[in-house]
């Protein structure tokens, strides 16, 4: 048997400063990691599932950080590379003043960005009950791309469910540029069987607003699910020829770190489906974890157990005959 989400992507390692102002006056720094792809893999296994992340990592103490640390959550990480021509990729958060944070990447030919076809795993992919992806990877590099679509052609080969969250990264689009980038990203989204967009990025997307025209526009395509993430506010959910509603966002009192939010949420929404769920009650579970997450510093640090998620959604709502709506 395989995982039950395979998954692949760039992870990098984050020095996140141990003071605020800018960097040039910062001493320390706080070492952590964070990647969209893995953030879902750990945010699955928490949750209590089987993940498995590949990607490529150079073959430095930095590459071997972030292999221990994502074993150590539960993934199955044998089949990431450690790669000798180029470095592992890593970024900087800087605190200028209190809810004004900025991330400066080094990520420029990173080993991540010279991950290609030839590094995918048919066997586990074939053998997956959902593969997801993220439109980041797609930026990175031309072999990445070509790996993302040769990962979907096994996925539909063997009936493997394929997610895909766009996550765009406007910072990554140098060569394609702004119109090649979306062009990538729509094929990308055209091809999978969920997609999870922002709204912000459904509309770069799409040119609209309308949660449900969006929605439309991915089905004629062939996509089943659409859930669309607004912000603290709601998320819209849909299925082809099915219903669709908006499930409420809960609400924080306080922000601690929203990086890494929409990553648990997609992780969510998966162990939703993975467990049956309704899609509704899938994106009603995963809003409970996305607000766990930002209640956290760091990328994975806050992602929840499944006990975890229960034991807030029903200190929020009390527990309606256990319901999850």
């Amino acid at each position: 048997m395989g995982a039950d989400v395979v998954t692949f992507g760039e992870t990098m390692v984050l020095l996140e400063a141990g003071s605020s102002g800018p960097l040039r006056y910062v001493e320390t720094f706080t070492k952590r990691y964070g990647g969209a792809e893995s953030n879902v893999a750990i945010g699955l296994s928490k949750l209590g599932h089987q993940s498995l992340w590949m990607s490529k990592v150079g073959k430095d103490e930095f590459g071997e950080f972030l292999i221990q640390k994502i074993r150590g959550e539960g993934v199955n990480t044998d089949f990431v590379k450690s790669y000798q021509g180029a470095p592992t990729g890593m970024y900087l958060k800087e605190m200028r003043r209190p809810g004004d944070q900025r991330v400066v990447y080094y990520r420029a030919g990173s080993a991540a960005s010279f991950f290609n076809e030839n590094d995918l795993d048919e066997e586990q992919i074939s053998q997956a009950k959902i593969l997801h992806l993220t439109g980041i990877t797609a930026l990175l590099s031309e072999s990445c791309r070509q790996a993302m679509f040769k990962a979907i052609e096994i996925a539909k080969e063997n009936n493997v469910y394929v997610s895909f969250d766009p996550n765009l990264r406007f910072t990554l689009m140098g060569e394609l540029g702004e119109d090649g980038a979306r062009q990538v990203i729509r094929q990308l989204a055209e091809k999978a069987d969920l997609v999870m967009p922002g709204l912000d990025e459904a509309e770069w997307l799409f040119g609209t607003s309308d949660e449900q025209e969006v929605a439309n526009l991915l089905f004629e395509s062939g996509v089943k699910q659409v859930v669309i993430k607004n912000g603290g506010e709601y998320s819209f959910y849909a299925e082809a020829g099915g219903e669709s509603g908006r499930i409420p966002s809960f609400k924080v009192k306080q922000i601690v770190d929203a990086i890494g939010a929409g990553d648990g949420f997609a992780a969510g929404v998966l162990s939703g489906l993975l467990e049956k769920k309704s899609l509704g009650d899938a994106v009603h579970f995963a809003a409970a974890v996305g607000a766990l997450v930002v209640s956290s510093p760091g990328d994975i640090e806050g992602l929840p157990t499944r006990d975890e998620v229960l034991n807030y959604i029903e200190q929020k709502e009390g527990n309606a005959g256990g319901v999850l709506r």
